[in-house]
């Protein structure tokens, strides 16, 4: 069904229908080109459909109060320094208000967000909600109601005790290694960064040259889309997603109507493939979690011994009935394909000496502790070794990846803070 696309009547010119966009008389596509080009200076970022996403998400900051979704951007990675604080960095020059923070409480977050909310950006996400971070429910049902327009969280206030709506509504960039809960992912859109290849050359970014430019391109983004508030809230953009991921990307594809020329295409295109290569990531990551706890269980019945050599862990796997390993692949699970999926947990197989002096590929016990304690943690029963890297390895966008074989320090309330981190 092809919706109403309003043409911009509020004093920025008249307009044409461009396909499902609208063009808009001035330089909004040109804007968004010389962000485009500035962001990817600074940070090499998984292909060119999160270059575009990341574009439209800090333009979308600055319309949040036209908006009724609240778009996440989820800057992930299985290691540390592939980026994302410097992803940070950026988006702290360029979005609506920044308010930049590590490790903050939902009792600040309340009440710094108003009818004209800042834009958070959230750094080591894995501290708020890794295995030791403890209970953070209060901060991810507020990142979860966050997403949409008028979902207030109500606390007791005042010597009254009297019940008060705090209001959630803002659009925030969480950054951290491994993935974040499900239904902050489910929210987001996501850019699973990666270490840069030896050949990947990005401009390093130094305040005294770098904050300059950055801010005059966030100071022309709100002077171009200020007026365009009233437009951009009556506009109902055909989407090519469905449900929460059409709520999630709709922000996006206004900004890109908004500014016409190839953007709206664009737009569209890199939802349909963000989209689809989370759906993958999803399939392939409850794939490997019910690896990572089929393993466990056979540990257990073993008696949790020091190691299991390789071909009996095999063995066992592919024994299991009602597991899915024996029509794994081609001819069932393999040491090899084990391999491939446990990589991405940081585990790998060594030479181990068994009873007798009997030498085998094995799996060691004490490598699956981090993995059971992030991925299970109902299984985990002793704390993780934190020399243990985590997280499934990440690739570009571009075309849906193939499925799996076989079937905050911070000041006052409003205040903008935030040092510079290194990369």
């Amino acid at each position: 069904m092809q919706h109403e696309i309003v043409v911009p009547d509020d004093g920025a010119g008249t307009g044409d229908h461009v396909g499902t966009g609208v063009e808009v008389a001035g330089d909004g596509a040109a804007l968004l080109d010389e962000l485009r080009a500035a962001i990817g200076k600074y940070v090499v970022l998984p292909g060119e459909e999160a270059l575009t996403a990341v574009t439209l998400w800090v333009a979308a900051s600055h319309i949040q109060t036209a908006l009724q979704h609240a778009p996440r951007l989820a800057v992930v990675s299985p290691t540390k320094g592939c980026g994302k604080s410097r992803v940070l960095d950026v988006l702290h020059e360029t979005v609506h208000q920044s308010m930049m923070t590590v490790n903050t409480s939902p009792a600040v977050i309340f009440r710094v967000i108003g009818k004209n909310p800042p834009t958070l950006l959230v750094d080591e996400a894995d501290t708020i909600f890794g295995p030791k971070a403890g209970d953070k429910e209060d901060l991810r049902g507020l990142l979860n109601a966050g997403h949409q327009r008028n979902r207030p969280a109500w606390r007791i206030s005042g010597p009254e005790h009297k019940p008060t709506p705090y209001p959630t509504f803002a659009m925030a960039a969480i950054a951290g290694i491994g993935d974040l809960p499900d239904t902050i992912m489910d929210r987001a859109v996501v850019l699973r960064m990666q270490k840069r290849k030896p050949g990947e050359k990005v401009t390093p970014f130094r305040s005294r040259y770098s904050v300059p430019e950055l801010n005059a391109l966030r100071d022309r983004l709100a002077a171009w889309l200020g007026p365009l508030r009233s437009t951009a809230a009556r506009m109902v953009p055909e989407m090519p997603v469905e449900d929460r991921a059409a709520d999630t990307w709709e922000p996006l594809v206004i900004i890109a109507d908004l500014a016409g020329g190839r953007w709206p295409a664009q737009a569209r295109a890199a939802c349909l493939a963000m989209t689809r290569h989370e759906a993958v990531q999803d399939e392939q990551s409850s794939l490997k979690t019910r690896l990572l706890r089929d393993i466990h269980r056979i540990f257990e019945r073993e008696n949790n011994p020091e190691a299991l050599p390789t071909q009996d862990l095999v063995a066992a796997l592919i024994q299991d009935a009602d597991g899915p390993w024996a029509e794994y692949g081609t001819k069932g699970l393999n040491a090899y394909h084990l391999g491939n999926m446990l990589r991405d947990f940081g585990i790998s197989s060594a030479n181990h000496r068994f009873d007798k002096g009997r030498q085998a590929k094995a799996y060691m016990r004490n490598r699956f502790l981090d993995a059971w304690a992030r991925h299970c943690p109902d299984l985990a029963e002793a704390a993780p070794d934190p020399a243990q890297g985590t997280g499934p390895a990440r690739q570009g966008y571009g075309l849906p990846p193939a499925g799996p074989t076989g079937s905050l320090p911070i000041g006052p309330p409003g205040a903008i803070t935030g040092p510079k981190r290194s990369r």
